[in-house]
């Protein structure tokens, strides 16, 4: 007899499923076909899990039985998102794919959960994605994390500032270190290239690196601070380890990769027992993705990877790329609790300025880097005078002060200056719940 949905793949559950030896990849689906009310939606479901397990569109003799319960995805959840069009089908569903069939290889989990499934449906976004402890025990995960940081730095409870330096390119070595120079000299935590900086012609690594950490070397020596210098060092996969290496012969603390060298390069890279500094991940590469894979499943794969520190999207930013609770989402992933792998230091990142301090860390709490090119080198004052304008709003927060009365004592003319030029962002507030206004709490006021 014939069925139109395979028991080895639809009997099932996400509490009856082995967890252990497992992923769970959930996806939201919605599809539409203008004019037709019979939407096949779990068909076009098991289409989609098969291809990124053991089937084809045409079944075979040796895709047997045994075969779908030993290799092919579950689905282990469908929940049904109501609507009032006839010819829509809109759900959460939930995949189980068995870790037998990659065992610890990321490429080939990727190609499971975030292949080919993008083409059944025309409204499809991988959302989250839960990883079996035997899978899980595989990953060492970041070396150093948000507490291996905060010891390098010395910084033990607030948020961490970091110079972005600019312009991306173009810049001799000598006025990269000079820059550095200054905004270390106004208290900046970290310092970082820009992604886009590679071996320019100007300025290689060989060149600027030894003479950015002359300059942090001679910054320590005098007010007992090291700055985080991370180094760009994206290349060819065949050529990856090798610079990392050398960056760390020639004295670099902290290196830089952007995401389009690979999740397994990174994890090559972080897992090695030569690289002995932290790894931050630069995320923007992830941006052409993010139509249809959630960016709190990027930032999970990123921390089981290695990557110490990743930029994090914010609705604040110049570049508001997603909703500011997948923003804050993204960030609570890097930070919850799972199993023995490190914490993962978020950034809240693009365009940002001291006047969002506010924001930034009431949203995101304080294990956070704030990454600051143009809005700490701009400063009315300069490099110095920006780093410091950071720092004053940051200790502002944590102090509970709001930054316009920080502002007004003359220790903090800095800051000053930079909301004169920036301004200052009042985070707007919540209506009360569900209550109309007229049941809203009110202040009440005592003659």
């Amino acid at each position: 007899m014939k069925r139109y949905y395979d028991p080895e793949i639809f009997h099932q559950t996400l509490d009856g499923i082995d967890l252990d030896n497992h992923v769970i990849a959930s996806y939201y689906l919605s599809d539409r076909l203008e004019g037709e009310k019979f939407l096949d939606h779990l068909s076009l479901i098991q289409s989609m899990g098969l291809e990124g397990s053991t089937g084809t569109w045409e079944k075979v003799e040796e895709d047997t039985e045994e075969v779908r319960i030993a290799m092919s995805s579950k689905m282990v959840g469908y929940h049904q998102i109501p609507t009032t069009d006839p010819y829509t089908k809109s759900a959460v569903v939930q995949l189980a794919f068995p870790i037998r069939a990659w065992g610890d290889n990321v490429p080939m989990m990727l190609l499971a959960i975030a292949g080919n499934c993008f083409a059944y449906s025309k409204n499809i976004m991988l959302t989250d994605l839960f990883i079996g402890k035997e899978l899980l025990k595989k990953f060492t995960g970041p070396k150093f994390g948000v507490d291996g940081i905060r010891r390098l730095t010395g910084v033990a409870e607030r948020p961490l500032s970091l110079h972005i330096i600019k312009p991306k390119m173009g810049m001799t070595p000598e006025q990269t270190a000079h820059q550095v120079r200054l905004t270390g000299e106004g208290g900046a935590d970290m310092c970082k290239d820009d992604e886009m900086l590679s071996d320019a012609y100007n300025n290689t690594m060989e060149q600027r690196l030894p003479l950015v950490m002359d300059e942090i070397d001679r910054l320590a020596d005098k007010t007992g601070k090291r700055m985080i210098y991370l180094c760009s060092i994206t290349d060819e996969p065949t050529k990856l380890m090798d610079k990392a290496r050398r960056a760390i012969d020639l004295g670099a603390n902290g290196l830089l990769v952007a995401y389009s060298i690979g999740l397994g390069a990174l994890r090559e890279l972080t897992s090695s027992p030569d690289i002995t500094v932290p790894v931050m991940l630069h995320a923007s590469h992830m941006i052409a993705m993010m139509k249809q894979v959630a960016w709190p499943v990027l930032a999970k794969l990123c921390r089981l990877c290695g990557a110490d520190m990743m930029l994090t999207p914010t609705m604040w930013s110049s570049i508001p790329m997603v909703s500011m609770e997948e923003g804050i989402r993204t960030s609570f992933v890097k930070l919850a609790p799972w199993g023995h792998i490190k914490r993962t230091f978020p950034m809240p990142c693009a365009g940002v300025y001291p006047g969002l301090a506010e924001v930034l860390i009431g949203e995101y709490g304080p294990d956070i880097v704030i990454p600051a090119g143009g809005g700490m080198l701009g400063h009315p004052d300069g490099y110095t005078a920006g780093a410091r304008a950071w720092q004053q709003a940051i200790a502002a927060v944590m102090a509970e002060v709001p930054l316009p009365e920080a502002a007004k004592d003359p220790a903090n003319a800095q800051l000053r200056r930079a909301l004169g030029k920036w301004g200052y962002i009042e985070r707007p507030k919540a209506p009360w719940l569900r209550l109309a206004p007229e049941y809203q709490p009110k202040p009440m006021v005592f003659e």
